[in-house]
């Protein structure tokens, strides 16, 4: 295979990877703002948040590192998503940056500490919708003719599948954030944990099941890939492992394990990752774009490659040293002071 066909193919790995590091990285510290208002007392809610406080600020790396790949690899694609989701991805920065002062302000404040604890649970809950929202809207397909965005559906976004996925990926968020807490807390925090991990584990594996029986009606293309040989053959381990995980999860938080529901919450959102970028290969804007038409020059490509080699092990290694640093339990009088 040419560079010309190659690079594309790497590019397309890098910013699926960083994509996806940004929602496992993320996710459970937008779940931990979404689950705020189970927590029994503002005492509780410092707790949560202390868990999460010190590794939380290098998260959106990865967000910039796969907006920026695209970007610079893909930029007819890039152009594209943007103009067709300008508003909901406008919404979801806008509450990432709620959400990261209210993160801060809310451990300075007296009087007005009930405020930025609301524009955290609200800011976390947006992002978090407006995420799921975008990837509905991508997965779905953008309203192309001959390979371009047609700008009068400047709603496309606004569909039902969409709605889904928004509401779905808050679920899944809330899980995660969940199951991180139950991983960092111990007492009475750690109960509601556990408590809240099993509905929101059901509703988790229900919104799978809906999206993927949804998924391949959304275009004959899809419907051929998903329920045709040999591909069927490749693509039938992903709901097989997806279920696998499902009962060993449930059974994990029924024994009250606390390392292994986190762990298999991450397994969850790989598998489904791994299940919708198999379902549109080799599109980068479905239903029609491939990396291939999308992608910008070969020299482009690989001089903007050379940037990542080194950026990728960097943003990795201080991720990896940070978890490090602040592993095991967070005491509820720990973290921040005010």
């Amino acid at each position: 295979m040419t560079a010309e066909h190659m690079l594309p193919v790497v590019w397309y790995l890098i910013i699926g990877f960083a994509v996806l590091m940004y929602v496992l990285l993320d996710g459970f510290v937008l779940g931990i703002g979404i689950l705020t208002p189970f927590a029994d007392d503002d005492a509780q809610r410092d707790h949560m948040m202390n868990t999460a406080a010190p590794i939380w600020d290098g998260n959106e790396t990865w967000l910039v590192m796969g907006g920026a790949g695209l970007m610079a690899a893909f930029p007819r694609a890039y152009s594209i998503v943007l103009s067709a989701l300008y508003l909901p991805v406008l919404a979801m920065l806008i509450a990432l940056i709620f959400r990261g002062i209210a993160f801060e302000f809310r451990f300075k404040a007296r009087r007005s500490r009930w405020v930025w604890g609301v524009a955290f649970n609200v800011g976390s809950t947006i992002a978090t919708f407006m995420q799921g929202l975008i990837l509905g809207a991508v997965v779905e397909g953008m309203p192309l003719q001959g390979g371009k965005y047609v700008h009068e559906a400047a709603f496309a976004w606004f569909s039902p599948f969409s709605m889904l996925t928004g509401v779905a990926l808050v679920f899944g968020y809330g899980l995660l954030g969940a199951t991180w807490l139950i991983l960092k807390t111990d007492g009475r925090l750690q109960r509601i944990a556990f408590d809240l991990t099993r509905p929101l584990m059901l509703g988790v594996i229900a919104f799978m099941l809906l999206v993927s029986s949804w998924l391949p009606f959304l275009d004959p293309r899809l419907m051929t890939r998903w329920f045709t040989w040999p591909s069927f053959l490749y693509l039938s381990p992903v709901p097989v492992l997806a279920t696998l995980n499902a009962a060993l999860l449930w059974r994990a938080v029924l024994r009250n394990e606390e390392l292994q529901p986190f762990m298999l919450s991450l397994c969850f959102f790989v598998l489904g990752f791994l299940g919708l970028v198999f379902g549109i290969w080799p599109n980068i804007v479905p239903p029609t774009l491939t990396i291939w038409e999308a992608a910008s020059p070969p020299s482009s490509q690989g001089f903007v490659l050379v940037g990542a080699l080194f950026m990728i092990p960097a943003v990795l290694a201080y991720t990896a040293y940070s978890y490090r640093v602040f592993r095991g339990k967070v005491a509820a009088e720990s973290g921040y002071h005010h």
